[in-house]
């Protein structure tokens, strides 16, 4: 059996914010391959099926993100499971919109669901991160992660979410490389795939390139004709007229 964690904050208030992708996720899962309705317990909202030949649990904390930890663990210690037999699906403010990354235990990366699941499953489980990308500045992180998706993110989110659902049974049979690339040809962007344990950043912004790389870009410009400058410049070359 395994037992799929999708992170994210209860209520409709939160329900389209960005750090809700992971409920969103195990939405698609549970509508694509023909869960039963949703039920109550954990602390959480749990739906139980099987995807292939796996009997699979879903489940969505409802403590809050900081907390998912105190739901998932109780699952876990009722069916008797261990922390490899669990995948956790969150948002990834370090990764581009879209992408996606696989990876078996780690650090946090300040994430404080995966903080709180840490505590109380140890840290190796599969964690599914989803880019959300990063909004480029720290003071603005707090209304980006919790801010609803914008209208046109949805041209990857939900093409991403559908892919989810359609090729969970790879990511179940642990096949991370083909479960990665099926979910990059959804959204139509290679790069959105790859190693499952590649590291990414966002793309910095333009003013935070470099200023060598710019000058070295910058197109020649000819020597002054006449003027001041012109004078000196033949004065220092030798006038060749």
């Amino acid at each position: 059996m395994l037992l799929i964690a999708g992170l994210g904050n209860p209520g409709p208030r939160y329900a389209k914010h960005r750090h809700n992708i992971g409920f969103m996720a195990a939405d698609a899962i549970a509508r694509r391959q023909d869960f039963p309705k949703w039920s109550s317990k954990f602390k959480a909202e749990i739906a139980e099926g099987r995807i292939g030949d796996e009997k699979v649990l879903l489940i969505k904390p409802q403590t809050f993100v900081n907390l998912s930890g105190e739901a998932v663990g109780q699952a876990l210690r009722f069916y008797k499971l261990s922390a490899s037999d669990l995948i956790v699906i969150y948002d990834e403010l370090d990764l581009q919109p879209g992408k996606a990354r696989l990876k078996t235990g780690g650090g946090s990366g300040g994430h404080n669901g995966i903080k709180s699941i840490d505590a109380h499953c140890g840290k190796d489980y599969r964690r599914l991160r989803l880019g959300i990308g990063h909004p480029g500045h720290r003071e603005q992180v707090n209304n980006h992660v919790l801010g609803d998706f914008a209208k046109a993110d949805h041209q990857w989110l939900d093409p991403l979410l559908e892919a989810i659902g359609d090729h969970c049974d790879l990511l179940v049979r642990g096949e991370e490389s083909s479960f990665l690339n099926k979910l990059a040809l959804a959204i139509g962007n290679g790069s959105a795939g790859g190693s499952a344990n590649r590291a990414d950043s966002p793309r910095r912004p333009k003013e935070a390139r470099s200023h060598i790389r710019a000058a070295r870009q910058a197109p020649f410009a000819a020597p002054p004709q006449k003027g001041p400058m012109a004078d000196m410049l033949k004065k220092l070359l030798g006038n060749k007229d």
